[in-house]
């Protein structure tokens, strides 16, 4: 075996760099490099003051070429040594230039490109800077191999994204279905009257999760396009790693360029609409809105005008005499006897219920958060406050002792403040608007009110 491998050596030693074939009339020139005189020659043919050697690209300073007599008899000896076929057809197979058709020997770091020794002095690489083929294929054998660490890391993740995605679409499914058992339970006890909501709900759902889950297939296609690209280039530059120099060489900057124009596919994220019956809340049914809806009030005595006596509770307020040198609050009321409750509210749904009791005028709603406290409100929704006004006078047709119950319902979302008789069980008004800030109940007892009491209420009577 070391035999064979030392006569392949010197056969290698007795065969010229450029036509790899055994030397004939070898020279040397004065980097101690031997070549064919006639392939020497024929190299440097075209060249005039710059005469590179073909191996080293030493700077040969004159055409003086000296002739090798004891070489070239070592090479006649070696002639007729046996050849190993494999070696030979291996050099055989050794690329040419296209251009000059010569035996490339160099590689062109900014083309990355295979030349010959003639390609060194063209105008197209004249600046460039050019390698031995033995020193450029261990620079780039080592790049490539550099580059397997990040490609593997970037299939892990990418195989990671797809089983995320693919988890997603089943929580995209779990999720919808839970929404329409949801809307299931509604639609039975109100199957007449919202027969066409439910259909256009479970429309706009189905066409929801469809779109979704086409994004979501989509996205998956183009990650798992991408970890195939991806294990195909690392199987590429696999390959490519174990290859002879020239071979490696080889339109190598095809890779390059597949590596840097990779690009790695967003993975796709949603979030699931949450759909809400959109009917006024009096097809709920009554009863059924204040069990759900209902919110527990207190009186906050920092808005209270100093005309109102407040329980100890919070709970009600009684129109009386002002008091004087009642404490300056910038929240308080100062121009009318109105009250603010402690909550406010800027999402969801609230139901509370209100009692009056005794004479005169009384007002009852909501308001802005914002709205003047030293100024008398219309009681106009553009001025910030939804309310409605009304007389409880002595007539003798009028039982005064008998309460005054109201409900209010705000709908925050839809934009509805609605006011329901509580004894009558009925639908008195609804103010529609669009909420942008928190909204606070309102109570009022009017500037004409006598003993007038308003209390809050939590519990169904």
């Amino acid at each position: 075996m070391a035999f064979a491998a030392s006569l392949t050596d010197l056969q290698a030693e007795a065969s010229c760099p450029l036509c790899l074939d055994f030397l004939r009339d070898p020279v040397t020139i004065d980097c101690g490099h031997n070549f064919c005189c006639s392939c020497i020659t024929q190299c440097w043919e075209d060249l005039q003051d710059l005469l590179p050697c073909p191996v080293c690209l030493h700077h040969c300073l004159d055409r003086d070429l000296k002739r090798n007599t004891q070489l070239s008899h070592m090479t006649e000896l070696v002639r007729q040594l046996p050849t190993r076929s494999g070696k030979r057809k291996r050099q055989e197979k050794k690329p040419l230039c296209e251009k000059h058709n010569r035996v490339v020997t160099l590689f062109c770091e900014k083309d990355l490109e295979l030349l010959c020794a003639q390609c060194r002095v063209s105008s197209d690489h004249w600046d460039h800077r050019l390698m031995s083929i033995e020193q450029a294929a261990a620079t780039h054998r080592k790049k490539l191999k550099s580059s397997m660490e990040p490609l593997k890391k970037e299939v892990e993740d990418a195989e990671k994204g797809l089983e995320t995605q693919i988890s997603e679409s089943f929580k995209l499914k779990m999720k919808v279905e839970k929404q329409r058992l949801e809307f299931y339970s509604e639609f039975e006890q109100l199957m007449k009257l919202l027969g066409k909501e439910q259909d256009a709900i479970l429309l706009g759902l189905m066409m929801e999760e469809e779109d979704l889950q086409e994004k979501l297939t989509e996205n998956n296609m183009q990650i798992s396009e991408h970890i195939s690209t991806l294990k195909n280039m690392l199987d590429e530059i696999t390959e490519k790693c174990v290859q002879s120099k020239v071979q490696l060489l080889t339109d190598i900057d095809s890779i390059y360029r597949s590596y840097e124009n990779l690009k790695t596919p967003a993975v796709f994220s949603y979030e699931l609409k949450k759909e809400s019956c959109s009917l006024p809340p009096q097809y709920f049914g009554l009863q059924k809105m204040i069990n759900r809806f209902k919110v527990d009030l207190t009186f906050d005595p920092e808005t209270a005008h100093p005309s109102l006596i407040m329980s100890d509770n919070r709970k009600s307020v009684t129109y009386g005499k002002e008091e004087p040198n009642f404490p300056y609050n910038p929240k308080r009321f100062t121009l009318h006897p109105a009250v603010l409750s402690s909550e406010g509210f800027d999402s969801a749904r609230h139901f509370w219920q209100v009692e009056v009791r005794g004479t005169g005028e009384w007002s009852l709603g909501v308001c802005k958060d914002s709205l003047p406290r030293n100024a008398i409100p219309s009681g106009m929704p553009k001025d910030g406050c939804w309310q409605i006004q009304q007389w409880t006078n002595t007539s003798p047709s009028l039982d005064t002792t008998k309460l005054i119950r109201i409900g209010i319902f705000l709908d925050y979302e839809l934009g509805e403040v609605s006011f329901y008789n509580m004894h009558k069980r009925s639908h008195i008004y609804t103010f529609t608007d669009t909420f942008t800030e928190k909204l606070r109940p309102y109570f009022s007892t009017g500037p004409t009110a006598n003993s007038l009491t308003i209390s809050i209420i939590t519990d169904e009577q």
